[in-house]
């Protein structure tokens, strides 16, 4: 046997002459006394590891040789630098960053997060209050027009999802024998017929039926949940496998007239439906997989209430603008990332290879100090040492980047059967983080993919920099302490392919579904009626039944082949423009810059926006054709207004 330590290499455990490793190049050099020609690394389920010293018990030769053989049947394979395995990668590299973390010493600065999960009730008590459900248990509950009205717009499967909770509470009510007021679920979702019908091809209402035609194309516009309905109906079974940087599908996106919807690109009020309804979505998406996710909850802790390491996402928002209004990532985060972009990408080893443990933290000291007095020194600043800073910040986070609500939803990604799955989860899962963890995420990525844009210099593969960053991401402090060797050593693969992902697909990832937005315009109609309804009074009836009238007949507001922007912001208060099939929102804003030459806000700056109808502001992708979105919205208005990036 050899017994491998982080910081020492391989030693023979039988001699006191051993073989040095290097961990960073791989390359195994014989000691004059020792006869390994060849080092076997086993499957993890054959190794022995140590928490407290890091070090592995590794067979050797042939028999380590043979038990891989019987176990994959495959020849063991020599450690190079190939990047076609994430689990050897996961072994070494993973272990390596989670060691540099301990030796860090950064856990003494902060008391653990204390997780607990929710008592039986109370998470499905929790879960319908944040989808706005909350009238299904207590009649009191301020949210009962709001949730009629988005029960209306359910699919089969996220009705599934609602009704599922429904009756866990209602069991549990009554095991405890507290009086209640939850109403029988067949009640709540009696279909009728011509719902029914509907259903039975896997779309919601009003929504195209099936799912997407092959394993790489991506359907916006149905249901994931449903999809997922249709592909188990179909019994194909595929585990998930771990595959190369160059291995991870292309997938595609057919290209929607009504235009890509962005997150950010919705009101505040809207983006409060979105999120309900995707809450119920992601929900109803394990459901059909058969997938058990148990929420935790966070204990309260100490936190700091001011500076930058160790303080919360939210305070250091706060303290960033007042210096900077509109700011959305904090100020120290963007000054790390731009220092090392600065610095060179090109630099080997750039996230990986840690900068001195001393310095890093005196630098942390007087960052502390001096970053808001704008007085340090930038200059002196090593690159290793910003990359060290960097992950020291995310993982000082007094509650882990990705919340503690969905940190157990976030790790059982993997567990849905296919990729295409996978993406989707992840695609809901951002959808539903607070924004402030959402908006910080993203930038974390997109610097990621910087990074990977240089991996012909700096040797930083999608599969490096994923090994590296996901304990920082995912070993929130509170958590590690809480799992098993075994359960350790399977996050460390399963966490790093998470991040691949997430860096990978990240131009998909933070966009809203089809889909979602369809069922938040549903709402927003039947909404209206109803406030029309409420306002009536009976002089009035005839005026907005003629209202309504034209509404249902979806009488555009196009006059005469032309639509009228309006530019309230600018000199040129509006426009009118033709109205052809091939009217983009880049043509539009094309338009506009033609004719208004004193105009001091740069193109990237200025947005053309979908406002009214069913809709209450959507800021539009330049691709969207604006007469197949005025059939989806025949009564909105376009204007045009500059937006903060």
């Amino acid at each position: 046997h050899l017994q491998y330590n982080a910081s020492q290499g391989f030693l023979n455990t039988d001699s006191s002459d051993g073989v040095n490793m290097n961990a960073d190049c791989w390359s195994v050099i014989k000691a004059s006394e020792c006869d390994v020609d060849l080092v076997y690394f086993t499957p993890l389920s054959l190794c022995s590891r140590s928490r407290r010293t890091g070090q592995y018990n590794v067979q050797r030769g042939k028999a380590a040789g043979a038990a891989l053989g019987s176990s994959s049947g495959k020849a063991p394979y020599q450690r190079c630098s190939s990047q076609d395995s994430l689990d050897e990668q996961a072994m070494v590299d993973y272990f390596k960053e989670v060691e540099i973390i301990q030796r860090s010493g950064d856990a003494e600065t902060q008391e653990d997060l204390q997780l607990k999960v929710a008592d039986e009730g109370e998470q499905e008590e929790a879960w319908l209050m944040e989808a706005g459900l909350a009238t299904l248990f207590d009649e009191s509950a301020s949210d009962g027009e709001d949730g009629i009205v988005l029960l209306s717009t359910l699919t089969r499967t996220q009705a599934a999802a609602v009704e599922r909770r429904v009756e866990t509470l209602k069991q549990t009510l009554r095991k405890r024998n507290k009086p209640y007021s939850v109403p029988d679920v067949r009640e709540i979702f009696k279909p009728s017929p011509a719902s029914q019908s509907k259903v039975r091809n896997g779309a919601g209402p009003d929504a195209p039926g099936g799912g997407a035609d092959s394993e790489t194309d991506i359907n916006l516009e149905v249901s994931f949940s449903e999809q997922a309905l249709i592909y188990k109906e179909g019994l194909k079974v595929t585990q998930p496998q771990n595959e190369a940087d160059d291995r991870l599908p292309d997938f595609k996106v057919s290209q929607d007239k009504t235009g890509q919807t962005r997150v950010g690109d919705l009101s505040a009020e809207d983006m409060k439906k979105v999120r309900r309804l995707v809450l119920i979505e992601m929900s109803a998406l394990f459901d059909t997989c058969g997938i058990e996710v148990k929420a935790h909850k966070a204990l309260k802790v100490k936190v700091r209430e001011s500076g930058l390491f160790g303080v919360s996402l939210s305070t250091l928002l706060e303290q960033d603008q007042r210096r900077i209004p509109g700011t959305k990532v904090p100020l120290i985060l963007q000054h790390l990332i731009s220092h090392i972009e600065e610095q060179g990408l090109d630099t080997e080893g750039v996230l990986r290879i840690p900068g001195a443990a001393t310095r890093v933290k005196a630098v942390c000291h007087e960052l502390e100090h001096k970053f808001y007095e704008s007085m340090f020194p930038w200059e002196s600043l090593k690159q290793h040492d910003a990359a060290s800073l960097l992950k020291l910040f995310i993982r000082e986070l007094p509650y882990p980047l990705l919340t503690v609500e969905y940190f157990n939803a976030f790790i059982s990604v993997l567990k849905l059967p296919t990729k295409k799955q996978q993406l989707q989860a992840l695609n809901l899962l951002l959808l539903l983080l607070p924004e402030p963890n959402r908006d910080t995420l993203k930038a974390l990525m997109e610097f990621f993919q910087r990074v990977i844009d240089h991996k012909d210099r700096n040797k930083m593969t999608l599969n490096n920099v994923a090994v590296v960053m996901a304990p920082n991401i995912f070993m929130c402090k509170g958590f590690r302490s809480k799992i098993s060797e075994q359960q350790e050593f399977a996050m460390a693969t399963g966490t790093a392919n998470i991040v691949r992902l997430l860096v990978r697909y990240q131009n998909l990832l933070w966009t809203i579904p089809k889909f979602i937005l369809n069922q938040v315009r549903k709402q927003n109609m039947e909404n209206q009626r109803k406030m029309n309804r409420d306002r009536a009074v009976k002089k009035l009836l005839k005026m907005m039944y003629d209202r309504e009238r034209a509404s249902n007949k979806q009488e555009s507001n196009a006059e005469g082949g032309f639509i009228r922007v309006q530019a309230p912001q600018f000199s040129m208060v509006s426009m009118a423009v033709q109205l052809t099939e091939d009217l983009k929102a880049s043509d539009v804003l094309t338009r506009f810059l033609s004719q208004e030459r004193t105009l001091s806000v740069k193109r990237d700056d200025l947005c053309l926006y979908e406002m009214g109808g069913n809709i209450k502001e959507r800021c539009l992708d330049e691709e969207t054709y604006i007469k197949a979105l005025l059939e989806l919205n025949p009564t909105a208005e376009w204007v045009i207004k500059s937006v903060q990036h």
